[in-house]
């Protein structure tokens, strides 16, 4: 679903890039094949290639129009960044800017720019290469990002925390990406609670980053949930257990996701995730104690 309504809201969906990422075996922590079999040929070949063995993904954002303020959710990988460590978000040529457009929207044009969580799939359309230098692709907006992921990424603060594979992919991301934004002084730091707009707050969500957040959406009768990571694929619904080996707080990450998808069945939302094929969302049904995805909910 390329553009739809969540009650006045009105929403479209802008591609960066598409394509097979890795095996589940290789993507999930804790992953079984008695978990994933009796699932797979549900999840192809919108979700799963069977042909590679590989999971598909989409690196994509999203524009919330609410007549009052363009906002962009997630900003993706970007052009023209060394990514040594997870090269099949480097060096990027993709025309997502062309997309934006034809969406209706050139990058003046966008009031706000929020940013779930500081990872490199997040925050990579946040600038741009201009004659050799970063600077803030959406000069109008100011940027909303989580103030618990800045002394966590920040590599000039003594509390930063990444390590292991966190660490090893993220490395540059935030001096390429973030800190330009802040040196631009549009950087604007949020925690739970904060309203982006009438309807429109972002609440917590730690654990795959210290300050993850998902934004909620309220608007006449309808709600929508867009997750970030803490739902990279339907697999995780059925699963609930199985993080991403990206998560950098993995407990944490796991309760948190249990409450999210608790809180989308309860609410009978849409669960928009960062990176899901198909129709790119879902619904959450509990079955028995745990739960499952209608993945073409609209």
């Amino acid at each position: 679903m390329d553009r739809f309504d969540i009650g006045t809201v009105k929403v479209h969906r802008i591609e960066e890039w598409q394509g097979t990422f890795s095996p589940p075996a290789d993507l999930f922590a804790g992953f079984t094949s008695d978990g994933w079999e009796p699932h797979a040929e549900e999840f192809a070949p919108e979700y799963y290639d069977p042909a590679s063995g590989k999971l598909f993904a989409f690196l994509q954002s999203w524009v919330l129009d609410t007549g009052r303020q363009r906002i962009l959710f997630d900003t993706g990988a970007g052009n023209d960044k060394d990514r040594p460590n997870l090269p099949i978000f480097g060096n990027l040529q993709t025309d997502f800017l062309g997309n934006l457009a034809a969406a209706g929207f050139q990058p003046e044009d966008i009031d706000v720019v929020v940013c779930s969580h500081i990872h490199v799939d997040h925050v990579g359309w946040n600038t741009r290469l201009v004659e050799g230098r970063w600077e803030p692709t959406f000069r109008n907006a100011r940027y909303v990002l989580p103030l618990a992921d800045r002394a966590y990424w920040d590599p000039q603060d003594e509390a930063a925390g990444p390590a292991g594979i966190g660490a090893a992919v993220n490395a540059g991301m935030f001096d390429d990406s973030v800190r330009p934004i802040i040196e631009a002084g549009r950087a604007e730091w949020a925690d739970d609670g904060f309203e982006v707009d009438q309807g429109l707050v972002l609440r917590s969500c730690p654990g795959h980053t210290p300050g993850s957040m998902m934004l909620e959406v309220a608007s006449g009768g309808d709600t929508a949930m867009f997750v970030g990571d803490v739902v990279h694929h339907p697999a995780q619904i059925y699963r609930p257990e199985w993080n991403s080996i990206f998560c950098e707080e993995p407990e944490q990450a796991r309760e948190t996701r249990r409450k999210v998808l608790d809180l989308a069945a309860s609410r009978e939302a849409l669960l928009i995730p960062a990176h899901f094929g198909g129709s790119h969302m879902a619904r959450v049904l509990r079955e028995g104690s745990g739960f499952r995805p209608v993945l073409n909910p609209l």
